[in-house]
């Protein structure tokens, strides 16, 4: 009879399987990203806190209700959502191997033997059986699994926070885009205006032999194209108002919006905090951080697979010698160990190895090009910040001056001062500086909320999320 394993000898045994689970197991490489301690172009003061509702930050009741419908209604969303409960399911099932088997079986058999000569045989049993298997997990290789499973499941959940920061994104710049296009209509409709009103004054001028006939032809054709760039903003309208509604999650037919400019809206100051603190506001930052955890939890368990397995197996049953009924029952009790060790299997285990650790290098790389990614968002957008708000101030200087330019040319055509070429160059400069106003104001209300969606969107990590380097 073999001696009971004394505690010295359990507590050598148990010490040796937990190096041996470490042998299998490290923490994945952080990626060589050197951080900057400030931002290379000038920013707003301030800790950085942006908020989580960023977008009624523009003053804009109608923006607040759109983003509102689109996160209750988009099928993008919905689509993350659902990735999500699977990646939850995964957990389950990768968690379940942690645990034993339970199994049970009830059988009942009729069994006829015919010889060539002599009585027929007939045999009848029956079996009800419980059983139970559970492999120890020596080597953590079930305990990687599920970790896998967990990251993948953290790096759902950041996907779908992620897909949340990007569709009121989209929803925000397509708002501003409509409205912005539809003051462009209204600016081209009254250039439309002033060119007929300058045509009229050309008429008045040919009629009374002031003016020649090839200056009417002109003033004609300017004032025509100024009426054919109308149908291709209108269009553009049309367009933005149908990507707009698909992106809320309504069919373009049934949808509207009431604004029609953007004058009003707030134009807010984001201030961006650290650069440092950019690594657990972005979701995206976290999916990366996240994959590369589940890769380096998928690596330790191919590595464990290359060790033996200890597998436990026990069952206990009755047997009878009666169809579908258990008279004179036996009673039937097994109890098992199984030690495995692959010998040959042509490299397929050391290639799955090899495999996992070029996928965890890979997204170790993965991850610091997120990294690079997010802090060139940020710089771009405060550098666009800055930027675009001198531009618009200079538009609208440009716009001020082309339009005295345009009354002082009118008034000089009128007396004959000067042709109509200088009033047509004129009339060219100031529409071209209304409508670049207007796309001036665009950009700057496009770049807050690139600004917003580069730091985030004022989501945070979770204090509690595993991360690279943390044991």
């Amino acid at each position: 009879m073999p001696r009971p394993c004394s505690p010295r000898r359990a507590v050598a045994l148990a010490a040796l399987a937990l190096l041996a689970g470490c042998a299998t197991t490290a923490a994945p490489p952080q990626p060589a990203v050197p951080v900057p301690e400030a931002w290379g172009e000038p920013a707003a003061s301030g800790r950085g806190e942006v908020p989580l509702d960023w977008w009624r930050a523009f003053g804009a009741e109608e923006l607040a209700a759109l983003v509102a419908e689109a996160i209750a209604g988009s099928p993008d969303l919905a689509v993350a959502g659902e990735r999500v409960r699977q990646a939850e399911a995964q957990v389950r099932v990768a968690g379940a191997s942690l645990f034993p088997t339970l199994d049970l079986g009830i059988g009942s058999v009729r069994r006829d033997t015919r010889p060539d000569a002599g009585p027929a045989i007939q045999v009848d049993t029956t079996n009800a059986s419980i059983s139970a298997s559970y492999e120890v997990d020596l080597w953590g290789r079930l305990a990687s699994g599920a970790r896998a499973a967990e990251a993948s499941l953290a790096a759902s959940r950041y996907d779908l926070e992620g897909a949340r920061l990007t569709l009121v994104a989209g929803v925000a710049t397509g708002y501003f885009d409509l409205l912005s296009l539809r003051g462009r209509i209204v600016l081209a409709r009254e250039n439309v205006a002033t060119a007929e009103r300058v045509l009229a004054l050309v008429e008045a001028r040919v009629r009374n032999g002031a003016a020649s006939p090839l200056d009417l032809v002109r003033q004609r054709a300017a004032t025509a194209a100024q009426r054919a760039a109308i149908p291709t903003l209108e269009l553009q309208e049309r367009q933005t108002l149908a990507a707009l509604a698909i992106l809320v999650g309504r069919p373009p037919a049934a949808f509207a919006v009431q604004a029609d400019s953007v004058e009003g809206l707030a134009l807010p100051a984001v201030a961006p905090g650290l650069p440092a603190e950019l690594l657990v506001r972005r979701p995206d930052l976290a999916a990366a951080e996240a994959q590369l955890l589940a890769a380096n939890a998928d690596l330790a368990a191919a590595r464990a697979a290359l060790l033996p397995s200890v597998t436990l197996n026990a069952s206990a049953g009755l047997a009878s010698g009666a169809l579908l009924a258990f008279g004179n029952a036996a009673t039937i009790t097994t109890a098992a160990a199984a030690l495995a060790q692959p010998i040959f299997d042509a490299g397929r285990r050391s290639a799955q190895v090899d495999a996992a650790a070029a996928r965890e290098r890979e997204l170790v790389e993965t991850y610091r090009r997120a990294i690079l990614a997010a802090l060139a968002d940020v710089e771009n957008a405060l550098a666009a910040t800055g930027r675009n708000a001198q531009a618009e101030a200079l538009q609208r200087e440009v716009r001020t001056q082309a339009a005295e330019a345009l009354r002082l040319a009118e008034i000089r055509y009128r007396a004959g001062a000067d042709d109509l070429l200088v009033v047509l160059d004129a009339q060219r400069t100031l529409f071209q500086a209304q409508d670049q106003l207007a796309q001036a104001r665009r950009a700057r209300l496009q770049t807050a909320v690139s600004t917003y969606r580069a730091l985030g969107g004022g989501w945070t990590l979770p204090a509690a999320a595993p991360r690279v380097g943390a044991r």
